[in-house]
């Protein structure tokens, strides 16, 4: 993983869940009766004072099937405890695609988990459009659109998909270029490839535009994958914040969406009793 995206995610997570929870850390005692009509993982970087193997066990007794956005060495760990990876992670959020300058190394990098995500069995990998540096989005969108068509053939043939991820630009990533829903469109239709889509982030994109349900719906073609997160703050998803998940979910699923759901939220409580509660509110 890039720096950039280590200090995000690590940042975050210290400020969030640290080691409080580590008293409760146990197994369910029965396995998790589960309705099963989406299928849900967690994001490694919200628990990142809590070691793999451990946080396998944990996400596993609680009916999640991923942990996502890993490096290949974590897959790895992942796999051997009888999880997946719904999506790989490694992204650099400042230094994207929306600049020539940084396509070699990120259509290298691209190229390799593409390549590592097919032989391991990993749906999709992470990519990021870049921040904005006074560039205009038009020249933006073309400029990451000419990057994509020089590797989303390598995709098709090795059947991965390359997902983009939307952040608000308002609270947490000042200055980055995809931060609207209808920008991430345009690029898929530029890029005009099944095996390119969007990593819709509900709480980002509820900071930037609302109307979550419309939206996803409107656009469920080209959203290959979804993040959760309590807004505001990023923290569980239950009733202390303004998105009704439940009602989210559904929709997602009467989409036909067959992928994962991620929850990507900093728990401000016990981690243990926030993940499970999470997965219960989204088992719709």
């Amino acid at each position: 993983m890039t720096s950039s995206f280590l200090s995000r995610r690590t940042a975050l997570a210290a400020s969030g869940a640290g080691l409080a929870g580590l008293a409760t850390l146990s197994a369910a005692d029965e396995p998790v009766r589960k309705k099963g009509n989406i299928r849900q993982s967690v994001c490694r970087w919200c628990y990142g004072k809590i070691p793999l193997i451990k946080l396998c066990q944990i996400v596993k007794s609680l009916g999640y099937e991923s942990i996502e956005l890993l490096s290949p060495a974590e897959v790895k760990v992942v796999k051997e405890a009888g999880l997946t990876c719904a999506i790989l992670g490694g992204a650099d959020i400042v230094r994207g695609l929306n600049r020539k300058e940084h396509h070699d190394r990120i259509l290298k990098q691209l190229r390799d988990h593409i390549d590592f995500a097919a032989a391991e069995g990993v749906p999709n990998v992470i990519c990021m459009s870049g921040n904005r540096g006074g560039l205009d989005d038009e020249t933006g969108l073309a400029v990451c659109a000419e990057g994509l068509k020089r590797i989303v053939g390598h995709a098709e043939r090795k059947k991965v998909t390359i997902c983009m991820e939307g952040l608000n630009s308002k609270v947490d990533h000042k200055d980055y270029m995809y931060d609207r829903t209808t920008w991430g469109v345009a690029l898929c239709k530029k890029v005009g490839s099944e095996r390119f889509k969007l990593l819709y982030d509900i709480y980002h994109m509820q900071i930037m535009e609302g109307d979550i349900i419309r939206t996803l719906t409107t656009y469920k073609e080209y959203i290959g994958h979804y993040h959760t997160g309590g807004c505001p703050g990023r923290r569980e998803i239950d009733e202390t914040q303004e998105l009704n998940y439940p009602a989210i979910v559904k929709a997602i699923v009467a989409t036909g969406y067959k992928g994962f759901l991620g929850q990507e939220f900093i728990p401000a409580r016990d981690p243990v009793a926030s993940l499970a509660q999470a997965f219960r509110i989204c088992d719709v």
